[in-house]
């Protein structure tokens, strides 16, 4: 009881220490190290079969949870592993040269956040791609890891960082990556299953006035989406926004058209900051829980004890 009571004030002080303070200062940054190291792997062992790819995976998530195991701080593990606070800033700086009618420097900006090209993208899907990685990436970034972490500690929530990681290396359904980075790619939609269900509670839950067309949206739209974890928390942030998400996108020569989440506008170059904030909130209630969850499990114990003692 002990050791789940500190590991939660941990991971709560980890998501505050993301939230007012940022990226830690440590250069190089540890998962660009961690990255390097992948690559070098991945350059030794690489074989088009999946074969490959598993071993390539257990190496990155096995280094990830032994330096968990020797850091021992949940709330240090928990600190390195989120970025909420970089997710909202990196947004933030596409909204603003967005309002300042720089659409080429949105474009150069918004690589930071998304996966898809860039170079032709009007004004109105700059906005959307923007919305659509801040909602996806409040599981990875945020909510995900804070729950490995409060499961078990530093070691999980740096071995999901590094499944993370190995699917923004190798995830890809290109000629190179499709068998090799197919067990990354699954392992990370694996871990980030459950996160992501839990973002669209939090979503209803930091914005109960949506609650409903939350739950609605998510249940009607979030199964047509390619991605088992994206279009959930994706229809979450459509309806708490009261916006439309979805449509083509290009990814590498390949054109995907995206289903629709949310039934509401076009999103406009206001509701980045909407989005944002949303995010931050989600985030926020989550350090709240994890915070209070020691302290509601030894009052409901208490009044079990007591309940027990005057039966």
């Amino acid at each position: 009881m002990v050791n789940l009571a500190v590991r939660s004030i941990g991971v709560a002080a980890g998501l505050v220490a993301d939230r007012a303070w940022g990226e830690p200062p440590l250069r190089p940054h540890p998962v660009a190290v961690f990255g390097s190291a992948m690559t070098l792997v991945e350059d030794g062992i690489y074989r088009d079969r999946r074969s490959a790819g598993v071993a390539h995976a257990v190496i990155g998530i096995g280094l990830g949870a032994l330096v968990g195991r020797a850091m021992r701080s949940t709330a240090t593990a928990t600190y390195l592993a989120v970025a909420g606070r970089a997710l909202g800033d990196a947004a933030e700086s596409v909204h603003e040269a967005l309002v300042v009618d720089d659409l080429d420097e949105a474009r150069v900006r918004l690589q930071a956040l998304v996966g898809r090209n860039t170079d032709e993208l009007s004004e109105s899907e700059v906005v959307r791609a923007v919305v659509e990685s801040v909602a996806e990436n409040t599981v990875d970034a945020v909510v995900a890891p804070a729950l490995w972490a409060g499961v078990a500690g530093a070691p999980g929530v740096l071995g999901h960082r590094a499944v993370n990681t190995l699917d923004a290396m190798v995830g890809y359904r290109t000629p190179r990556y499709l068998r090799f980075g197919w067990a990354s790619a699954r392992l990370d939609d694996a871990a980030a299953w459950v996160p992501a269900r839990v973002a669209a509670l939090l979503v209803m839950v930091v914005r109960p006035r949506e609650a409903g067309a939350v739950l609605r949206t998510v249940r009607r739209d979030a199964r047509a989406h390619p991605s088992p974890n994206g279009g959930v928390v994706e229809a979450a942030f459509a309806a708490a926004l009261g916006v439309r998400l979805g449509g083509e996108s290009t990814y590498g020569a390949c054109l995907e058209q995206r289903p629709w989440l949310g039934a509401g506008a076009t999103p406009t170059v206001g509701d980045i900051d909407r989005a944002i904030r949303l995010s931050r909130d989600v985030g926020l209630a989550l350090a709240g829980s994890f915070a209070a969850a020691p302290a509601a499990v030894w009052l409901v114990r208490h009044l079990a004890a007591r309940g027990g003692r005057h039966s």
